[in-house]
């Protein structure tokens, strides 16, 4: 069994024991109506109902707030942190981790058959003041630190992390946001993807980002050709996240189900992370809804906040309940919605209405050369380079042709005593300890004379003093 499979089937067992936990909080809250059908009564229910949840972002303050849990406990079926899972919060000090408003929040939740949203894991901002200090291979060490401690402090109890949040710029280009994480090198999301999903192999792994909802935008494009890459390299990402902060300047954009099926036709899930609508229209929630309904993989919808008073727009009156807590037109037309959705089956066997973008993206994919490299024998060198953390490592090699190019290639390397290696990329391997061996894969055995290709290993204990040898056909 691939490790792919074994993490969807596990990620399966975990989301649908906790389903069934939410299903059973909620079922005292349908009303049977005329013709026997069952129309649920509050949002959290309603979503259940297809297999879906509706969620709220949840600061720890309110936890103590009668009110806001009275709401909260009656309508909804999952929650997010509001800014208790981020890096400053998490992680004020280096290596010092602090976690208990955000095990407030996870506790509250689960004792209620609530599902966890972690977030988020690594982002521009919010960084504390000794992180911003750092870059380079320190940074990126300490990122891959700070993924592997809180991912693994909360593993098994939230079912989707926002590994990696608002990574890409607005405006034209369609690239990624200039920040100290990216000036760490142009592959720090694909390894903070591969560092959590090795700390929390269970939990859905997902990219979240605001203005990506509009399919035509170059930053909506942009991040489609990295999911793209990503899921043709075996990168592990599982869902994206669409923050909808519907304002003046981006509306809800008419082809929004384009948008949402166009990233679920790649093989990942939807989920609408951070809703609220400016003076919360009930059109603009109504068509929100029922865009996340018509596609099969949007499984689900948070909005941030549940009254107006708790909003970070609470001057734009955004969300479903007013600042006394008193249901709006815009909650009608959800509840609506979301009782007129039918049940997720398969994902959608057909492709978005347009095509994808033909633009090349920003992190080019490995794929088989478009013209053969040149044939026979010839010898090949690999050099490695290293990122690593307390209790971890992750290694990427550098395979080039001598002088005749290679038809196939093998780089053996012996590990640190400890050191083990969890998951490999773009090789195949052979053995986890003590001397290791790598094997091109299909579309990467051929490389030009002089040429170079990659691939990549994360291992546990310490990765330093490795030396590679390269022998090649």
């Amino acid at each position: 069994m691939t490790k792919q499979l074994r993490r969807k089937r596990a990620r399966l067992a975990v989301l649908g024991s906790t389903f069934l936990a939410g299903m059973a909080a909620v079922a005292a809250m349908t009303t049977i109506m005329a013709g026997s059908a069952t129309a649920a009564t509050t949002l959290g229910a309603s979503a259940a109902q297809t297999g879906r949840f509706f969620g709220t972002a949840v600061p720890a303050s309110k936890l103590s707030d009668s009110g806001f849990t009275t709401l909260l406990d009656r309508e909804f079926n999952q929650v997010t942190p509001e800014n208790e899972m981020k890096i400053d919060a998490t992680e004020p000090n280096q290596n010092q981790f602090s976690y208990g408003n955000a095990d407030r929040i996870v506790s509250y939740a689960r004792q209620r058959g609530m599902q966890v949203r972690g977030h988020t894991l690594a982002w521009h901002s919010q960084q504390p003041g000794w992180m911003q200090s750092l870059s380079g291979t320190a940074l990126r060490n300490a990122m891959n630190n700070h993924i592997t401690q809180v991912a693994t402090h909360f593993r098994g109890q939230v079912f989707a992390w926002d590994v990696v949040n608002e990574a890409f710029a607005d405006g034209g280009g369609g690239g990624r946001r200039d920040s100290n994480l990216q000036r760490t090198g142009n592959d720090w999301i694909e390894v903070a993807f591969r560092t959590a999903d090795a700390a929390d192999p269970n939990a859905l792994l997902c990219y979240n980002d605001y203005n990506i909802d509009n399919w035509t935008d170059a930053k909506t494009q942009g991040v489609y050709r990295m999911v793209q890459d990503f899921k043709q390299r075996g990168v592990p990402i599982d869902c994206v996240g669409l923050q909808s902060h519907f304002t003046g300047g981006s509306n809800y954009p008419s082809n929004y189900r384009t948008t949402i099926s166009s990233f679920a036709a790649l093989g990942v899930d939807v989920h609408i992370t951070e809703l609220d609508i400016r003076n919360a229209p009930a059109d603009a929630y109504r068509n929100t809804v029922r865009d996340c309904m018509a596609v099969a993989r949007c499984k689900g919808i948070t909005t941030w906040g549940i009254r107006d008073s708790d909003s970070w727009r609470s001057g734009e009156s955004p969300l479903l309940f007013n600042g006394s807590g008193q249901k709006k037109a815009a909650y009608d037309a959800v509840l609506a919605e979301l009782n007129n959705g039918v049940p997720p089956t398969t994902p959608p066997t057909t492709g978005p209405t347009t095509g994808p973008p033909t633009t090349p993206p920003t992190t080019p994919p490995t794929t088989p050369p478009t013209t053969p490299p040149t044939q026979g024998p010839g010898g090949c060198t690999a050099t490695v380079s290293l990122n690593s953390w307390n209790g971890g490592f992750v290694a990427t090699v550098r395979v080039t042709a001598g002088s005749s190019g290679t038809n196939a290639w093998t780089v053996t390397m012996s590990l640190p005593s400890g050191a083990t290696v969890t998951n490999a990329w773009n090789a195949s391997r052979s053995g986890n300890s003590g001397t290791v061996s790598f094997t091109n894969v299909s579309y990467n055995g051929r490389i030009a004379a002089g040429q170079s290709t990659e691939f990549g290993f994360q291992g546990t204990g310490a990765g330093t003093g490795m030396t590679p040898s390269c022998s090649a056909s």
